[in-house]
């Protein structure tokens, strides 16, 4: 039986992956006594996306799949605002919400991987292919999406999860892959929101737009 465990949860606008870089800048007050005490416990606390509402001042709706992050860096700005780096670890299914104050915390349960009976270098291949396609088109415009020459991990799965986590896709689209359990079907996905990025970019260059 999977373990149910307490965690203190950030609602944020955007969605964390596996092995993904967030950096945050947390100034309200219920967030950094969050951040604080999860710097004094494991580092770790849950990141889930808002799908309706505000970040600031509670009132929100939020989506129960999100994903664990580990605070890697943190320092103290003016009127003691906070800069953090976290990396995302293990995705999670939220089980139960619990109270909001003084921060929203719930009850969570690890959503475990699904193995694949084969490896996706060539779905991983595809994706980065279409991915250093976008970026160059993105550069055209002005625009900055990474470095094209992003190194990914050599296990496939861990590369699918760090290509998600660069690439420019809307959130709702990010949602539904850090949603998807099948790594294939996920690499399905973000190949065709990543082509579909292109298309888009590429129209706006042609039409003269920036």
């Amino acid at each position: 039986m999977t373990a149910v465990r307490r965690m203190r949860m950030f609602p944020l606008s955007s969605v964390l992956f596996p092995r993904g870089v967030l950096p945050l800048h947390v100034f309200e007050p219920r967030y950094l006594k969050m951040i604080n005490e999860s710097i004094d416990d494991d580092g770790r606390f849950g990141v889930v996306l808002i799908e309706r509402g505000w970040e600031v001042g509670g009132g929100d709706s939020r989506f129960t799949v999100g994903t664990t992050a580990r605070i890697v860096s943190a320092g103290v700005l003016e009127d003691m605002r906070m800069a953090i780096v976290t990396v995302g670890e293990a995705r999670f299914d939220v089980a139960d919400w619990l109270e909001d104050d003084p921060y929203p915390t719930a009850h969570v349960v690890e959503r475990p991987e699904i193995p694949t009976a084969r490896d996706l270098n060539d779905e991983v291949e595809l994706a980065m292919r279409s991915w250093r396609r976008v970026a160059a088109l993105a550069s055209e415009l002005g625009a900055d999406v990474g470095s094209a020459d992003l190194q990914l991990p050599e296990d496939s799965l861990h590369a699918l999860w760090v290509l998600s986590s660069v690439s420019p896709l809307e959130q709702i689209d990010r949602q539904r892959l850090l949603e998807e359990d099948d790594p294939i079907v996920r690499a399905a996905m973000l190949q065709t929101g990543l082509d579909e990025q292109a298309e888009t970019l590429q129209a706006r260059l042609a039409a003269g737009l920036d």
